[in-house]
């Protein structure tokens, strides 16, 4: 063999190592990866399934992601100067006393029209309480414009309102004499939700005209002055605020600013010694 011939077979098997060689190590690489990936397969899989049977770990992961997505967002609104955006509340509607007028009836719209603007209040929280008036009235069997004309006099249809010894609310309940009647609706500061101040006026009223026997005394007992010389003329004021609502009703055209109609104050009765309703 010529000295050419030899180093073109060492050529030859050079070239056929290198490539055994480089075969060798990708099938070893191969083989490496594909434990990798199937190790890595096997712990993803291993973790999602402690997850998943983990509610409680779950729970705290997605609420730490949601903080943390909740945090960027109000850092990016906060510096835009958008402070209403971080205190934007889409449910807050469902806690609005108010209805649209139209949803009334004819009478119960005229009622609500005539008070708003007699005591300058917005039609739609008159109209919820005018409905409301209604509606606990027809169950109590009490006339809804005696319960309206109570809260005009009592309050001016104010749900903050409060008296110098403590009557509050719409129809000014003295909420420490009747908080028994709070407990169904989550304690004493519901006097201050209109809604529930006026169920509970009206029950408190309800009780006093059936203990008086009438409504004129049952409005000395509601006012606290069953038991006194003087009751300040309220029963005839909220007598004569009735007999306007009721001209409204009957489709009699009633200015806002009319005058109320006079009544001659009721006489005083004996006292009796029992605990008033109200008082001012």
């Amino acid at each position: 063999m010529t000295a050419r011939s030899q180093v073109l077979s060492l050529s030859r098997q050079a070239r056929s190592a290198l490539v055994l060689f480089i075969k060798d190590i990708g099938q070893g690489l191969l083989v490496v990866s594909h434990n990798t990936l199937a190790l890595l397969g096997f712990a993803v899989v291993a973790v999602g399934i402690i997850f998943a049977s983990q509610a409680d770990m779950r729970q705290q992961v997605e609420n730490q992601v949601l903080g943390w997505l909740n945090a960027r967002h109000e850092a990016r609104v906060e510096a835009s100067g958008d402070v209403l955006a971080l205190m934007a509340e889409p449910e807050a509607i469902t806690r609005a006393t108010a209805v649209d007028p139209k949803e009334l009836t004819r009478q119960q719209a005229a009622v609500a029209q005539y008070l708003a603007r007699r005591y300058r209040v917005a039609p739609e929280p008159v109209s919820r309480l005018v409905k409301e008036a209604w509606d606990v009235g027809q169950r109590a069997r009490v006339d809804p414009t005696l319960i309206l004309a109570i809260m005009a006099i009592e309050s001016g249809f104010n749900p903050f309102a409060q008296s110098s010894v403590g009557a509050q609310g719409l129809m000014q309940v003295l909420t420490r004499v009747h908080d028994d009647k709070y407990e169904a609706f989550g304690g004493n500061l519901a006097a201050f939700d209109p809604i529930t101040n006026l169920r509970v006026g009206v029950q408190v009223l309800k009780e006093c005209i059936q203990r008086a026997g009438g409504v004129d005394e049952g409005l000395r007992r509601y006012v606290g002055a069953a038991n006194l010389p003087d009751d300040t003329g309220y029963p005839a004021r909220v007598l004569a605020e009735q007999e306007l609502l009721k001209m409204v009703i009957q489709g009699r055209n009633v200015s806002p600013s009319a005058p109320r109609p006079v009544r001659e104050p009721a006489s005083s009765p004996q006292p009796t010694g029992e605990q008033v309703a109200m008082m001012h």
